[in-house]
């Protein structure tokens, strides 16, 4: 029997409502693909991507569109040809993974050449907020290892240090997601430098960034939207200290993987984060964190519920996954 490619749209409400510079939700969608084989089943889930103006409904096109030749043999090293850097591309790539891995009966990390994955350290997310708000969410979690501070560009310096009364102990990175300018990283990164914070995510345009690497970089400067694959490496070295591996950017393990080796070659710090979704979007980034110099899969945490069985966050830490999950 030939193998059979499904998928859906499935939504997922958040614990709370989520705010970030570009607007607020309390859902997120997902699209899940399976593909099954006789009696083994791999699956995947990819979450789309506004920034690069997916849809759930484009994502879930995207996937089905390839059910024919996935029927006819197509494969995983196949796909990465077949189909741009995404979500849907993401969501079987995994599946793909999690099938391969099931005929082989070894796990993932085994048929990629790699060691078992251990627990890792991942960050814990304050949304942006006011300073009190952001100050009370930060001493509801000072024992936390680490946290991630969404920024806006306004009020950052009286947010962070606020953030650092509260939680003394904690390391900092930050996220503003595109919302600042050259001038606000001038002025704002010396300040956050003193308080501690050790990154911070995409400060600038990645579409107007040139000039981030003409200044002093009191933090480390990391890119997100500016680097999705190998692709945008060479262009990121001299402006960026760190790029931020997500597998809905790169379009799967697979290019993460390879895009995680290529930065580490050309001196890159590491960031592994993943999209707000399930621990079925986060398990595959598991295996790119184990050697990341920072973490954030902490996405399933904030949902309201998550799968079961689910990855096993506690104190800071999170689980590999088990092969029940993914992988």
């Amino acid at each position: 029997m030939a193998p059979r490619l499904t998928a859906r749209i499935e939504a997922w409400p958040l614990a709370a409502p989520f705010r970030i510079s570009l607007g607020r939700r309390s859902t997120t969608e997902v699209v899940v693909a399976e593909i099954v084989d006789g009696e083994l089943r791999g699956r995947g889930e990819g979450v789309p991507y506004r920034y690069y103006g997916e849809t759930a409904e484009s994502v879930l096109a995207a996937i089905r569109a390839v059910a024919a030749a996935i029927a006819s043999g197509f494969d995983r090293r196949e796909l990465q040809l077949a189909m741009k850097p995404g979500a849907a591309r993401n969501a079987l790539d995994a599946a793909f993974w999690d099938l391969e891995a099931k005929r082989a009966g070894i796990r993932v990390a085994a048929l990629a050449g790699l060691d078992p994955p251990h627990p890792v350290t991942t960050a814990h997310t304050l949304g942006l907020d006011t300073v009190e708000r952001m100050a009370a969410a930060a001493a509801a979690h000072r024992d936390r290892p680490l946290l991630k501070l969404r920024l806006t560009g306004t009020d950052d310096v009286r947010r962070v240090r606020a953030v650092r009364e509260a939680a003394p102990e904690a390391r900092l990175i930050a996220d503003a997601h595109e919302g600042w300018s050259l001038r606000d990283y001038a002025r704002v990164s010396p300040d956050l430098a003193r308080l501690g914070v050790e990154l911070i995510e995409q400060p600038l345009s990645a579409i107007a960034d040139a000039a981030i690497g003409s200044i002093p970089h009191p933090v480390k400067v990391c890119a997100d939207e500016a680097c999705c694959s190998r692709v945008d490496l060479d262009r990121l070295v001299g402006k960026y200290d760190a790029i931020n591996i997500k597998l809905d950017k790169t379009g799967g393990l697979t290019e993460a993987l390879a895009l995680a080796e290529a930065a580490a070659a050309r001196g890159f710090a590491i960031m592994v984060s993943g999209s707000t979704g399930t621990s079925l979007g986060a398990a595959p980034a598991m295996l790119v964190a184990q050697t990341a110099q920072f973490v954030d899969l902490g996405g399933p945490a904030l949902l309201a519920k998550d799968r079961e069985p689910g990855l096993r966050y506690e104190g800071g830490m999170v689980e590999p996954p088990s092969p029940e999950l993914w992988g």
